[in-house]
């Protein structure tokens, strides 16, 4: 125990040393915001594109949530694997040699023959599209605490810019030049980023003591066993995103058949609807700095549950859907930002595998609400996607209502 307390006091002194007096520079915290909507844009390109993917792989509606499924599934193995990796290795090396890897796993897909190497491309390009964690995790290790909620809100207000665009981006070039481009054209840029990076982060030691790899993975699961308020808003992402994703895992099929019959421009064009979600972002970056975390939580929760009365009129409305698209996107990342800003306080030297496992609970919820929403399609249409994305909503609200000593 007293070898324990020494540990514990050397890295709270070593921490305390190398604390950042400000913020990044501007221009790298912009450059990380591209950087991450660029890489979690790629787990987002598929959905504009399920119905042509399912055509031309010959999958059945049921099974269209596969698609979304495999790649979150890699996500989260990527999330446990290679995101703790931020704080055992130097940070610079790991974020070019895993935007590098990204770039070949794009390169597969667009390539794709069959099935079985669409789906195995997918997965890797899911498991490495987590470099996106490592970088918020550098960014905010790189601010000092006064200004992490602002330096994570914009490099998430980034990422939130790269989820909308994905569906934009994906439509437009579907449309012009066929799915496969979507894949190639984001190799290319997944490339130039990773020169870019490694020209622009500074070098530095890792901010954990060296552990074993096995060690630093379980450290992981400690972590949140250890501590309440982690294990609260994993739980509170899991089901804020399950809602996210039961919505953009099946809008695209009332949209694309009667009577919208909507291009794959058009679809991907209602993911701009969701805007709000990158100024939600800096919102709550900035609330969190002056202490109001759970007021700007219980508010987003709240739109939440709201955002599907809308929505429930989609085939209705396309103005409803926009709507509603609004306040679920804004909702979602005011809680997403602030849950980060709160989690990344609990250790700072131990950033990266806080975040990534924070993350899991994220992709699980991604997974969860893609496979629900599919099912829920299937049996009972449009009604029955709106009904499970409410229970999840609710769900959350619920779940911050009584967790009151949480913050």
């Amino acid at each position: 125990m007293p070898s324990d307390r020494c540990a514990t006091s050397g890295r709270t002194a070593r921490n305390t040393a190398l604390a950042p007096a400000g913020p990044p520079p501007a221009r790298l915290v912009l450059l990380f915001a591209i950087a991450c909507g660029s890489a979690v844009a790629n787990v987002y390109f598929a959905q504009p594109l399920l119905v042509t993917l399912g055509e031309r792989f010959s999958l059945g509606s049921g099974l269209l949530g596969a698609i979304v499924t495999v790649t979150q599934a890699g996500y989260a193995a990527g999330l446990f694997l290679l995101v703790p990796l931020g704080d055992l290795a130097d940070r610079r090396k790991l974020i070019t040699l895993q935007l590098g890897l990204l770039a070949a796993a794009l390169l597969s897909v667009a390539l794709a023959p069959g099935t079985a190497v669409l789906l195995a491309g997918l997965a890797m390009v899911g498991a490495l599209a987590v470099v996106a964690q490592t970088m918020v995790a550098a960014a905010a290790h790189l601010a000092a605490p006064a200004f992490r909620g602002r330096v994570v809100g914009a490099v998430t207000s980034g990422v939130i810019t790269g989820i909308l665009l994905a569906r934009t981006v994906a439509g437009v070039l579907a449309d012009l030049a066929g799915w496969r481009s979507v894949y190639l054209f984001s190799a290319a840029v997944t490339a130039t980023l990773a020169v870019l990076l490694r020209r622009a982060l500074p070098a530095g030691p890792p901010t954990a003591d060296r552990l074993p790899y096995r060690r630093l993975l379980a450290s992981t699961v400690t972590l949140f066993a250890r501590n309440r308020m982690l294990r609260v808003r994993g739980a509170l992402a899991l089901l804020v995103f399950a809602a996210f994703s039961t919505l953009w895992s099946s809008v695209v099929q009332p949209l694309s058949s009667p009577p919208w019959s909507l291009s794959h421009t058009a679809i991907g064009a209602f993911g701009l609807a969701g805007a709000a979600g990158a100024l939600a972002a800096g919102i709550a970056g900035r609330w969190n700095d002056r202490g109001l975390a759970r007021r700007t939580t219980g508010t987003a929760l709240v739109l939440l549950a709201l955002s599907w009365l809308p929505l429930a009129f989609t085939r209705q409305s396309l103005w409803a859907l926009a709507l509603g698209t609004v306040l679920l996107d804004f909702a979602v990342q005011a809680v997403h930002v602030t849950n980060q800003t709160l989690i990344h306080a609990v250790r700072p030297d131990a950033g990266s595998r806080i975040i990534g496992g924070y993350m899991i609970f994220y992709s699980a919820g991604s997974a969860l609400g893609a496979t629900g929403s599919s099912l829920a399609y299937a049996a009972a249409g449009w009604p029955g996607v709106t009904a499970l994305g409410t229970a999840f909503s609710c769900a959350a609200l619920l779940l911050w209502a009584t967790t009151t000593r949480t913050p």
